[in-house]
């Protein structure tokens, strides 16, 4: 399984079917639009998670209308507007700016929720871990919102960090003994993002299994997605460029519980300082 996908030149320049990735839930795209370009969709039996990376839009639709004026002029300048749309929703998106580009995810949807845009201003921003290994989390559709399965978070890892570290997992459903969910199962799509079309990220994706029957490692670029089917998936950006990616998660639950890798455990109680250049993006750059 080729669990690195390269961008395509074309206007929807990522393309993930469940089918083709041999899984269950998530479905992702990305696409390009330019000025007054639209695009038409209906949802049907699906939910679906629209994240501006940059430009502006508006959208009408049979659940409601909704309009950006403040998108962010790229990943690295802002943080996202994201728009969660329930199952049978009729849309038409027209983008209002030279360019646009979002990306957004879809699974099936096993119950009908509220439409909803989330502004930057009412996004939960977290800087997380310690040392060369912070970094932060804008939770776009966090655990506990509703919906039915969609997770998303875009995560900033600056120049030379690591990211997703300790390493952990999300590819069992686990109850303990009085009923609380240890770990989900998730079928999770790494989405990146750089300054320059040099800057890389490594990313391992590895299973501790009788056989280790998984241990993949990939350089991912500008624009490149990443599959994480099973196993535990630790990122580290190459130094001298910022690193962005955008998780899409879907599965059992609509969590991120996680077993974290044994053997790195310890490490959490090992930072005594956040890296202070976290912040990287903060509401305020949308208004600038």
């Amino acid at each position: 399984m080729n669990l690195l996908i390269k961008p395509q030149k074309q206007k929807i320049y990522q393309r993930i079917s469940a089918e083709n990735a041999g899984w269950t839930w998530l479905n992702f795209e990305a696409r390009l639009m330019g000025p007054h370009e639209t695009w038409t969709y209906d949802t049907g039996e699906n939910e679906m998670v629209i994240v501006l990376l940059s430009g502006n839009y508006k959208v009408e639709s049979n659940r409601g209308n909704w309009e950006i004026k403040n998108g962010r002029k790229n990943v690295f300048e802002g943080v996202a507007h994201t728009l969660y749309l329930p199952r049978k929703t009729q849309f038409t998106l027209i983008s209002t700016s030279d360019a646009l580009d979002i990306a957004y995810c879809w699974c099936k949807a096993d119950g009908d929720f509220e439409p909803q845009l989330i502004i930057p201003e009412e996004t939960p921003t977290v800087i997380f871990g310690g040392g060369n290994a912070t970094r932060q989390f804008n939770d776009l559709i966090p655990p506990g919102f509703k919906c039915s399965r969609m997770v998303c978070r875009e995560v900033y890892t600056p120049s030379g960090n690591w990211s997703s570290f300790p390493a952990h997992k999300h590819d069992e459903r686990i109850i303990n003994n009085h009923g609380q969910l240890m770990e989900a199962q998730l079928e999770e799509i790494y989405f990146y993002k750089f300054q320059k079309p040099e800057a890389y990220a490594i990313q391992q994706i590895y299973t501790k299994d009788e056989n280790d029957s998984l241990d993949e490692i990939v350089r991912a670029r500008h624009n490149d997605a990443v599959l994480i089917p099973k196993g535990y998936h630790p990122v580290a950006a190459a130094h001298g460029y910022h690193c962005y990616y955008l998780n899409f998660l879907a599965g059992s639950d609509q969590s991120l519980a996680n077993t974290t890798d044994s053997d790195y455990e310890w490490i959490f109680d090992s930072w005594k300082e956040k890296d202070s250049r976290l912040p990287l993006v903060t509401p305020t750059m949308n208004n600038q």
